[in-house]
């Protein structure tokens, strides 16, 4: 037992792992499994009761104990029992399998089982207001060798109300009982335990997405819930000042599709409580860029979908299908996106495959023709100003660019944060080129855009390095990019 922790109900445990058995196939994991989920409940506020390699005399005992620490808590209780080992169904009921099982004949079972309904009972008879069953069993069928007792995993049971019943794998379906200590299932499951301000729900559909890419599609862990209430194994911490200013300045950037934002957000924030979304975005804003440039060009993100696999024979497809997107995301190759929309020209990630070619297509397009730029604005920057070159002074009115080059001025510092809300220690005194690839090449080609006659509006903008610097570029572009 430990001592709970400070929360607003009382929570009680029942952790069992069997894995020791006498006469039928021994299973490595559940004894580590129990423990692992033992750590995982003390330190989400449960007192815990742990038995292990038990025989049926005791798993009842501990059991009809459960029920009456139950009863005892009162109604705000939140009741949780875990078992992890054998375990099989038998006309739609399941039994767990205690260490002393001796079957012959499958008319037995309930005498050597025990019935998983018995758990569903004593909580029920308790009338507390939250309970969570979760069975990380179904690992093989021990009994293949007896006639009726040759389906596979388990049933799926009637929750009563106000109960979720989550399962290491769907019904009917086999787990992995994992060979590296613990269940796939169950190490994950220990893991999201950890997360704080996560529903019950989303908890574990979070763990069923992890089991079913760590197992291939194999394993595809199953809930069902009556719950009335709302349950969160970790609550959420109150925020510190600087955490609310993080949060702030989140929630500004957080659904841009300009990776510089994201960059000087990350600078601020390197190891924040929004650091590790930061990173995925920006990934995927990366990896979904039409072309390079500066903070005002536009750029498109598509993020690929999250799919939750709905039954059990769907989940070998499924993995065909990442594991061809993501050899294509990998490559980055035309090819690879097409040979995925050959073989699945309706799949989940078709639009994602079909957006990638055009980008690419695009790409090579552009690559390989030159900039159309209208006369008239050639003919307008060459009076301007001529022979603008990467190095040489700048003639401007602006203070903060005349006399100074372009390559000069990619290596100063903003007069001003690029977006509103960044924490002056993330950009003043700090250089752009660390969040820009300002090469020459890349410089040249954002300096083409302003000769367009479409970007008028962007070149009105100020600029952190000076008003002047977006036509400083216009020119040098205009000029054939000397350096």
């Amino acid at each position: 037992m430990s001592a709970q922790t400070s929360l607003a109900e009382p929570r009680i445990a029942l952790i069992m792992g069997n894995g020791a058995y006498s006469s039928v196939t021994q299973l490595d994991n559940p004894v580590s499994d129990a423990r692992l989920m033992e750590t995982a409940l003390i330190e989400s506020g449960f007192d815990v009761r742990v038995i292990t390699d038990a025989s049926q005399i005791d798993m009842n005992r501990a059991i009809a104990q459960f029920g009456r620490d139950l009863r005892s808590g009162g109604e705000e209780t939140t009741g949780l029992f875990y078992y992890a080992g054998h375990a099989v169904q038998s006309f739609g009921s399941n039994f767990l399998l205690p260490v002393d099982t001796q079957l012959t004949d499958a008319a037995d079972l309930s005498l050597v089982g025990v019935p998983a309904d018995a758990v569903l009972r004593q909580m029920f008879s308790a009338s507390n207001r939250t309970n969570i069953v979760i069975l990380d069993a179904c690992r093989n069928n021990p009994f293949e060798s007896i006639p009726a007792l040759n389906d596979n995993g388990l049933a799926e049971m009637n929750a009563p109300r106000g109960t979720f019943l989550a399962y290491s794998t769907a019904p009917g379906a086999v787990a992995l009982d994992g060979l590296d200590g613990n269940s796939p299932f169950t190490k994950t499951l220990a893991t999201e335990i950890t997360r704080e301000g996560v529903s019950l729900e989303q908890t574990f559909k979070s763990v069923r997405i992890e089991v079913v890419a760590l197992t291939n599609g194999q394993q595809t862990p199953w809930d069902t819930s009556s719950l009335t209430s709302d349950f969160a194994f970790r609550a959420s911490q109150p925020l510190t000042q600087e955490q609310v200013q993080e949060k702030q300045l989140w929630d500004s950037v957080r659904h841009s599709d300009d990776p510089v934002p994201i960059m000087l957000f990350l600078r601020a924030y390197p190891a924040g409580i929004f650091t590790v979304e930061a990173r995925d975005l920006l990934n995927e804003i990366m990896r979904a860029e039409l072309a390079g440039g500066e903070s005002d060009t536009t750029t498109a993100q598509v993020a690929a979908p999250t799919v939750e696999p709905e039954v059990a024979e769907n989940t070998g497809s499924i993995a065909d299908e990442e594991a061809l997107i993501g050899a294509a995301q990998s490559s980055g190759k035309s090819e690879d996106y097409e040979a995925y929309l050959e073989a699945y020209p309706n799949g989940i990630y078709a639009e994602l495959a079909g957006f990638e070619k055009d980008i690419l297509a695009q790409k090579a397009a552009a690559a390989a023709a030159p900039v159309a730029v209208p006369e008239s604005s050639v003919a307008a920057v060459e009076s301007s100003q001529q022979d603008v070159t990467f190095t040489t002074p700048l003639t401007s009115q602006d203070p903060e660019v005349v006399g100074r080059s372009i390559a000069q001025l990619i290596e100063g510092s903003p007069a001003f944060p690029p977006f509103e809300g960044l924490p002056e220690e993330a950009w003043n005194g700090k250089t752009c080129s660390n969040c820009h690839e300002w090469t020459a090449e890349a410089l040249c080609t954002q300096g083409k855009t302003y000769l367009l006659a479409s970007n008028e509006r962007s070149l009105s903008k100020s600029h952190p390095l000076g008003g002047a610097f977006k036509q400083g570029l216009r020119h040098w572009a205009g000029g054939g990019c000397l350096p």
